[in-house]
């Protein structure tokens, strides 16, 4: 299952320059340095979301040379930080920004405080934002991807919305690079729409899917339905308290609950942060059970599974749960019937899969040939697709 936390690094800049009576003091970059990271790290900790400062890597407590860099860099990949946080204090230091961004190769956010007023005789002691300039180019000259938050200050909604969308996305990239999905059986023929390619995959992002025999489904499932009868019936009381059924569904509701134990035991044994699932053909050939409504408890205890082997639907899924760190559960409806008046209406559905806690309180909850029907609470959502074509 995705990891939801994520450490950031909190690196504050300042350039090295002369102090002069009035002008460019490196003193005050220092003190928004060390006031930025405090506003930081009071308002923005969470239980999922830390930081990790640069203290101790020099006498200051803030990065100014590129040897400062290497040694924040270091610091930073023993805490094994997910993203890095560029604070520009005053004109900054654009070789050690870039420096330090290249050397972590992890997602990068810009942000200067805004600079104070003029003092009275006309005279200035940061210039953040034109360091920013310098150090924006200099990331873009190393082709290293960053997020900027405007100039601002720190108290502003901007800089609270930028900060939070970034760790929301680390997150995000986090899970992405590397995670395992597995494959249980093979796509329905007729469904050329969820091809995917493996090894493409693989090669481009480290996604590793990871095949499950529907032998070896069957056994466990087999061996389910032999060992846990007691968890079975508790299972099956659940889901008949939560449906009104047509008359197939009520004798085999202990071989629907029979999935939510295997596909947890699927998650454990193949060690995945998703599934793949072929679903509504070869399983009920193989069972005489249907695993849709099992897929709502699963979504509810944070498992992502999309149905009708679509590995492209299992990796928007975990994408999106990162995005809202595990807050929201994902929604796999598809678009199917255009509204015959609204141009802007569409039915999204699907067959069942989708957690039991989005369903609109007002809503009746059905079960029909075990695949629930209910409709999902109003609000917004994030319409999204994870696709490949073409090599892109």
């Amino acid at each position: 299952m995705p990891d939801y936390k994520v450490k950031i690094a909190l690196a504050p800049i300042r350039r090295d320059v002369t102090p002069r009576p009035g002008v460019f003091n490196w003193e005050k970059a220092e003190v928004r340095a060390y006031a930025s990271c405090k506003f930081i790290r009071e308002h923005f900790t969470t239980e999922k979301v830390s930081f990790v400062g640069v203290e101790g890597i020099n006498p200051r407590d803030i990065i100014i040379t590129e040897d400062d860099a290497r040694a924040a860099a270091l610091r930073f990949k023993e805490e094994k930080v997910d993203a890095v946080f560029l604070i520009n204090c005053n004109f900054g230091n654009e070789e050690a920004a870039g420096l330090l961004a290249r050397e972590m190769g992890l997602p990068v956010l810009l942000w200067g405080p805004l600079d104070d007023e003029y003092a009275e005789d006309g005279m200035r002691y940061t210039d953040s934002q034109c360091g920013l300039f310098g150090m924006s180019r200099q990331l873009q000259r190393l082709h290293i991807p960053f997020t900027y938050i405007e100039n601002c200050r720190i108290t502003d909604k901007i800089f609270a919305d930028g900060l939070k969308s970034f760790a929301r996305v680390a997150c995000m990239v986090k899970n992405f690079k590397g995670v395992r999905i597995a494959q249980v059986g093979l796509r329905p023929k007729p469904f050329c729409s969820v091809m995917f390619n493996e090894g493409e995959l693989l090669s481009k992002f480290g996604i590793q899917t990871v095949p499950v025999n529907l032998a070896v489904v069957l056994n466990k499932y087999n061996e389910i339905l032999e060992n846990c009868k007691e968890e079975l019936k508790e299972g099956a009381a659940l889901l008949a308290s939560r449906y009104e059924m047509d008359d197939l569904t009520p004798p085999l509701l202990e071989k629907v609950y029979a999935f939510v134990i295997l596909y947890r035991w699927i998650f454990k044994e193949y060690k995945v942060d998703a599934v793949s699932a072929e679903c509504w053909t070869a399983m009920q050939q193989l069972v005489g059970a249907m695993p849709c409504t099992a897929y709502s408890i699963l979504a509810d205890e944070g498992y992502i599974i999309s149905c009708e082997s679509d590995m492209h639907g299992a990796i928007t899924m975990l994408l999106l749960s990162c995005a809202s760190m595990g807050e929201s559960i994902p929604f796999f409806g598809e678009f199917t019937v255009r509204h015959p008046e609204g141009k802007n209406a569409e039915l999204l559905w699907h067959c069942g899969p989708f957690a039991y806690s989005l369903k609109d309180p007002a809503s009746k909850a059905k079960n029909v040939n075990m695949r629930q029907w209910f409709k999902v609470k109003d609000g917004d959502y994030t319409i999204a697709r994870f696709e490949q074509n073409d090599g892109d």
